[in-house]
């Protein structure tokens, strides 16, 4: 059975799941979905085209479903989607899509950590971490297992790639490779996310050791990207991660930050 204050405002067609709890002061639009077990603090607004999956938590004054901020933008219809156990801490915001196809989308157990912000038609995968005033750009991705640090930012169309953790206040703008630190403005590349990939323990040390041979190739040997790509296939033996860090760059046509512009050519 769920727990609906009195004092919380949830229109009559927001469909609402077993055991969810919407404390005073919440704003539940039409059309919204909650799923079971979610917890809505007070001050909350939930609005309209929001899907909510089971046992999120959203922290006081978070807005989720925002109006997209984008001049083209006209009133069409648009959805945010939130996975199974997210956390939205205070004050987050998240834009709904800015047309009914697509969408807004955070996968499962993505932390969003107080006052971040989630551009329209951004995607954040599984369990990733928005630290605090992080903010993602429209049609930004964001892959599983990435740490955003406090004041990072994502800019519009970027893709980071999974296990990336970019430090505070680093601006992207462009493709992060997967498994890779970086930081610093203008970006730079500081070496692999060893730490948070050693503590999560789904990655060897012969794994990591064969990742960081990958990019010492691509960002330390002063060749151009293609040529790296090359060296690492004749260098480095096969697995899943090498074959996914030659993927990844290879799909964004050699196109990766932190790379002197000289080093894209063939």
């Amino acid at each position: 059975m769920s727990t609906i204050s009195p004092l919380a405002h949830v229109d009559p067609t927001a469909v609402i799941g077993e055991n969810v709890t919407i404390h005073p002061f919440a704003f539940i639009s039409k059309n919204t979905e909650i799923g079971d077990g979610t917890i809505i603090y007070p001050h909350v607004s939930i609005l309209t085209g929001t899907r909510i999956g089971k046992n999120v938590k959203i922290y006081n004054g978070a807005i989720i479903g925002a109006e997209p901020q984008d001049f083209r933008w006209k009133g069409e219809p648009g959805f945010t989607y939130i996975g199974d156990g997210c956390i939205i801490r205070e004050h987050s915001i998240i834009n709904r899509g800015i047309s009914p196809e697509g969408g807004t989308r955070l996968g499962r157990k993505v932390f969003m950590m107080a006052e971040s912000h989630v551009m329209h038609d951004a995607e954040i995968s599984d369990m990733s971490v928005l630290g605090n005033g992080a903010q993602v750009a429209f049609k930004a991705r964001v892959d599983s297992y990435t740490l955003l640090s406090s004041n990072s930012i994502v800019n519009a169309g970027s893709h980071v790639g999974q296990w990336v953790m970019v430090k505070g206040g680093c601006r992207i703008s462009g493709n992060v490779p997967p498994f890779t630190v970086m930081a610093h403005n203008p970006t730079a590349y500081c070496g692999v996310n060893a730490m948070l990939m050693r503590q999560s323990k789904l990655k060897e040390d012969d794994i990591i050791d064969d990742i960081a041979k990958s990019y010492r190739h691509v960002y330390e040997s002063g060749t151009s990207v293609f040529n790296a790509v090359k060296r690492i296939e004749q260098d480095v033996k096969p697995s899943a991660e090498r074959d996914e860090i030659i993927d990844f760059i290879r799909d964004h046509k050699y196109n990766i930050v932190a790379i002197s512009r000289q080093f894209f050519d063939e």
